[in-house]
């Protein structure tokens, strides 16, 4: 593999594109964190991981948003090789904190986020009556906020 990233063996990930995936991840279990939310699905096959991100106008507009979704791919990019399961759909909603909040925090808590999903793979992710948003992992902190 040659060009951009040529130096980092992250794996042959792939980016989520159509609206059905977007939405069956939403369906599955989440991780939230001050600067964005994990959402993972899995999809059932032993193929690579797939990753979309997302960012709602509640955000900002064009250009903070854009700045949310880099900063976000970037760290995507750099942790790639480790706490993405093969088979399983992600999506990264991306929230206004995560302009103001230091690179490695943002890497950090990515990376615990992958964990607390990775721990809860043992629990059904179903609906439990309160739509597709109402299935999340609980989180440590207490970081669950709503928009």
């Amino acid at each position: 593999m040659t060009g951009r990233g040529a130096g980092l063996d992250v794996g042959a990930m792939e980016r989520l594109k159509d609206r059905s995936d977007f939405l069956r991840a939403a369906g599955g279990a989440s991780a939230p964190t001050a600067g964005f939310v994990v959402q993972r699905c899995d999809r059932g096959d032993a193929g690579p991981p797939r990753v979309g991100f997302t960012v709602s106008r509640k955000v900002g507009g064009a250009v903070e948003r854009n700045r949310v979704r880099r900063r976000l791919r970037e760290i995507v990019r750099l942790s790639a090789a480790a706490g993405f399961c093969a088979g399983n759909d992600y999506v990264v909603v991306g929230r206004r904190a995560a302009l103001g909040l230091p690179f490695a925090r943002l890497a950090a808590d990515l990376s615990v986020a992958l964990k607390r999903l990775d721990r809860g793979r043992g629990a059904s992710p179903g609906r439990s009556g309160g739509g597709g948003r109402g299935a999340t992992v609980p989180a440590s902190s207490g970081d669950q906020s709503t928009s």
